[in-house]
């Protein structure tokens, strides 16, 4: 008998993680691209693993994106693949390559973001 995903909270999906997700500041965008198109979107939640993406016509799971963010220590860039996927919501990503400064960057403010309580 198998486990569906819909019917797990939140808390217990972060448990699940390799990385545990905060919740991004109200406001944070990212920039992403898919087969030459470029799109502006929302993020939800981010962990050093991945992040959630809101976007009304995500690509399908499998689909290859690149990323590009601002972090206060700077920009951050990555390539993640899209791992769940739901129209007029949004997708969940798991990053698949990050070079080792924008991890740093990443990392810093995933830590700073904890400190703070998950604003």
């Amino acid at each position: 008998m198998g486990v569906s995903f819909t019917l797990i909270s939140a808390t217990t999906m972060n448990e699940l993680r390799q990385y545990p997700r905060v919740s991004s500041p109200k406001g944070t965008i990212l920039a992403w691209q898919n087969a030459g198109v470029k799109q502006l979107s929302r993020v939800g939640d981010l962990g050093m693993g991945g992040l959630y993406i809101r976007t009304p016509e995500p690509p399908p799971p499998g689909t290859y994106i690149l990323l590009l963010f601002d972090v206060p220590a700077g920009e951050v860039r990555a390539r993640a693949t899209v791992r769940r996927s739901k129209r007029k919501e949004g997708m969940g990503v798991k990053f698949v390559a990050m070079q080792q400064e924008d991890r740093a960057r990443f990392a810093g403010w995933l830590k700073h973001l904890s400190k703070q309580g998950n604003p």
